[in-house]
């Protein structure tokens, strides 16, 4: 069907706005808004449908797409974008007959914004360019060692002390509450729901920081001191700002009751200016806090998440807990074949009512090199080219019933990370092989790798028209328009 300035759009959904919008960006062509038909391409929402965020798609002399509700129109629009061609002969929209819904209701990224910090542009961009991949959910990792990033009024230290840097001594940052909603309201705008973290209670040097006294002297690991020998970094030191990688050295006075004046204070005031359901507490590589005291701050810190009328979620290490809050959801970061404890730990937040999100290291850790010789990223947990993060199964990993698997979550860890662009350089195109892990059937006849290799490739004009700097991996073939 081809696309010329003469093509008209029927349709009062923002869709409808967002899909002449990207067609302008991608082929300067602007195309005709018009309220009545006669349109070449028709975009509505069919209230009757049942299948949420779903749409059908069909494109002859004439596109029409029709969504399930308004997600599912967004998201048929992102399909609508993902088939537009240029030839010989101009631009036109090639020629298809879908019937699209997600396998799994939780699709999401994470951006960790404590180690490097990225502004509000920034994380705009990251979510225009994930939500057109159907991602509906975007962890912000708003605390780390390295710093806090959100302004919280009743811990006003948090911001004026603990926000100034980041790892190795690059500038930080933080968002204001104003920026924060900012971000909200433009992910809502493109069906992505913003879960916020603060880690704790471990990954908690930069609250010490700001607020002593809340925080327990660093403990000191083999990894830890071997880690920093080999990156030539600093050792963690109460009190001042921590520039290193390195982990497990940190956690909250889990037996001082002003620790949970804290807790509740900023779970409060992050609930107050979050709308979606869920608020992530963190839990993972707590090593230097006991096992009992970690276990009884998991019961705590998951009931003032309850208590100020959110859903919590926390890394798999907090399903050590017995009376974690019940429908607690676990984010499990395991390997695929899991490793001590994990499986069983992840099981738990089933057991009390709640489910699990599937963030895999070793096939889904966006900031794991493509290659030995990639420039950014760690290998920690594996290497990760984009085979490996498309051929895995979030299913078949943990002995849980598969209905309580919520979906799939691929984080972006920053520690080598200090621009958007390299961000971007290890998210894409991994990220589109995650995104089809959690949207499409397990067994759809084109899913499957040599079918998911050339669809990717042909993204390529898509995202450098969006300025998306994303690698060329050897494995795809890409398209040059």
């Amino acid at each position: 069907m081809p696309i010329t300035a003469t093509t008209r759009v029927l349709g009062s959904s923002p869709a409808a706005a967002q899909l002449i919008e990207a067609v302008e960006r991608r082929t300067g062509i602007r195309l005709a808004s018009v309220e009545t038909a006669p349109a070449e391409i028709e975009l509505f929402v069919d209230p009757n449908s049942s299948a949420p965020e779903g749409y059908t798609l069909e494109i002859g002399d004439r596109a029409i797409a029709v969504g399930a509700d308004e997600a599912g129109l967004f998201y048929g629009v992102q399909t609508l974008l993902q088939l537009l061609r240029q030839d010989d002969f101009g631009w036109g929209l090639l020629r298809a007959d879908v019937a699209d819904s997600p396998r799994f209701p939780r699709r999401g990224v994470m951006l960790d914004v404590a180690r490097h910090f990225f502004g509000v542009d920034d994380v705009k961009k990251f979510i225009d360019s994930t939500s057109a991949l159907k991602f509906n959910h975007l962890h912000l990792h708003l605390s780390d060692d390295q710093g806090w990033r959100v302004h919280i009024d009743s811990w006003p230290r948090l911001t004026e002390l603990s926000a100034s840097t980041s790892a190795n001594g690059d500038p930080g940052g933080f968002y204001t509450k104003d920026d924060y909603r900012k971000i909200v309201d433009y992910a809502a705008a493109r069906h992505m729901i913003v879960i916020p973290e603060i880690d704790l209670p471990g990954h908690t040097h930069a609250i010490g920081v700001a607020y002593p006294e809340l925080v327990e002297a660093p403990v000191m690991n083999d990894n830890l001191i071997a880690d920093s020998r080999r990156l030539g970094q600093p050792l963690p030191v109460a009190g001042e700002i921590y520039l290193g990688w390195g982990v497990g050295h940190s956690s909250v006075r889990i037996h001082e009751e002003r620790t949970y004046d804290f807790v509740r204070d900023v779970v409060r005031e992050l609930a107050e200016m979050t709308p979606g359901p869920y608020i992530h507490i963190g839990g993972d590589e707590s090593l230097g806090t006991p096992q009992a005291d970690f276990d009884l701050f998991a019961e705590r810190a998951t009931a003032i998440v309850v208590e100020a009328g959110k859903t919590p979620v926390a890394w798999h290490e907090m399903g050590s807990a017995a009376d974690i809050a019940e429908g607690t959801v676990g984010q499990y970061w395991g390997m695929t074949t899991p490793e001590g404890t994990h499986a069983e730990e992840a099981a738990h937040f089933v057991e009390r009512g709640g489910a699990l999100i599937m963030s895999a290291a070793n096939v889904t850790y966006l900031d794991m090199k493509y290659t030995e010789d990639f420039p950014l990223g760690l290998t920690w947990a594996a290497i990760i080219d984009v085979r490996s993060a498309y051929e895995w199964e979030p299913t078949t990993i943990l002995d849980v019933p598969d209905t309580a698997i919520l979906g799939v979550e691929a984080p972006l860890w920053s520690e080598t990370t200090r621009t958007l662009d390299d961000v971007e350089q290890l998210v894409f195109p991994r990220a589109a092989a995650q995104a089809e892990v959690a949207w499409s059937p397990r067994e759809a006849p084109e899913r499957v790798w040599e079918s998911f290799r050339v669809r990717l490739g042909s993204l390529a004009p898509l995202w450098k028209a969006e300025g998306v700097d994303f690698h060329p991996a050897d494995e795809i073939p890409w398209s040059a328009r």
